[in-house]
């Protein structure tokens, strides 16, 4: 039986140990990041290579023909070029960035970033944020005042569901005459859940109907079975807010806040819950099953029906509201296939 091949150790030379080391130091992972002379970088753009070009056509053209007004222009637009590269520099040093921990996101859906930008100095403009690599159209623009703040909402993809670590991100500016780029990196810190996108018109979970309390209704809450109004003492997450803003909207809701809250019955048997098991997705994909099952789990939650969820190694007990979800959506996330 042959041996298995195995790939030699990657060789890292030390200059590149050095260079690690050093953007280490100057880009550390950080969900808040100031831009100072240590981690601005300027170059020329295209429209300021051409600028370059052209003064030095200008000056070999005056130094060959001794043109007094030829020199007069070209060092007054040599002296305008450097004036812009100080103040393109100028726009973004100092400037202050911290990024709000993103919401979780589904598979496949872009996952919105919220950047505050805060300025202590006099007023910025075009002041970019984008991925490096990315399209110019996707770049993020903002004004920022003078000793104010502003905000940047920025869409990155992140297709696979998971626990991803956010790009790195550009910020730069070609403020005032686009001559000079400069820019910054920076490397958020914080991680974004992924969840498994759920299934469009996913089949009823198994118990699903049997663990809709029956007889439960009041009177006057319409045909939905289970629902009575709030009463003091109730948790809120037993609080079904949708269907009690449709309520509150019918005209002849009851008055004030309280009376137009509509909570789902809990049982204190076991029949109002159900179990939500990996078991009852066999024959499908392993993906597909986890769709499945996050579509069973928004169904249930939103309806207000305990619900507990089995995976391979994970059993999480049948409960309701935000943390609850939140847990049993880590959970698939975090799942792993196995032969």
């Amino acid at each position: 039986m042959p041996l298995p091949s195995l790939k030699p150790p990657r060789v890292r030379w030390p200059w590149q140990r050095r260079w690690e080391a050093w953007w280490q130091a100057r880009h550390p992972a950080s969900d808040t990041t100031a831009l100072t002379q240590r981690n601005l970088y300027i170059l020329p753009s295209r429209p300021g290579a051409a600028f370059c070009a052209t003064l030095l056509v200008l000056l070999l053209a005056s130094i060959n023909d001794q043109l007094s007004l030829g020199y007069l222009l070209t060092f007054l637009l040599g002296g305008a070029g450097l004036a812009s590269m100080h103040a393109t520099h100028a726009n973004l040093r100092g400037l202050k960035l911290d990024l709000k921990t993103p919401p979780p996101a589904y598979a496949g859906q872009p996952l919105m970033l919220d950047i505050r930008l805060h300025n202590p100095g006099a007023a910025r403009f075009g002041v970019g944020l984008r991925l490096p690599g990315g399209a110019a159209k996707d770049t993020g623009y903002a004004d920022v005042p003078a000793q104010g703040h502003a905000q940047l909402h920025l869409q990155v993809s992140l297709p696979t569901r998971g626990r991803h670590a956010l790009p790195r991100l550009r910020v730069e500016s070609h403020f005032p005459f686009g001559l000079f780029t400069t820019w910054s990196y920076w490397r958020p810190a914080a991680q974004a859940w992924i969840y498994p996108a759920p299934e469009l018109d996913a089949p009823p979970a198994a118990g699903a109907e049997e663990a809709l309390p029956q007889g439960q209704g009041q009177p006057g809450l319409g045909d939905d079975p289970g629902l009575r109004p709030y009463r003091h003492g109730d948790s809120p997450r037993q609080i079904l807010w949708k269907k009690s803003a449709l309520a509150l909207a019918q005209p002849s809701s009851p008055s004030g806040a309280a009376a137009a809250l509509l909570v789902r019955e809990r049982l204190g048997s076991r029949a109002s819950e159900q179990w939500l098991d990996l078991a009852a997705t066999r024959g499908l994909p392993f993906e597909q099953r986890l769709s499945r099952l996050a579509a069973w789990v928004q169904r249930a939650e939103e309806a207000g029906l305990p619900y507990g969820l089995r995976l391979r190694g994970v059993a999480l007990a049948p409960d309701l509201g935000p943390d609850h979800f939140r847990a049993c959506m880590e959970a698939l996330t975090l799942a792993e296939a196995q032969p």
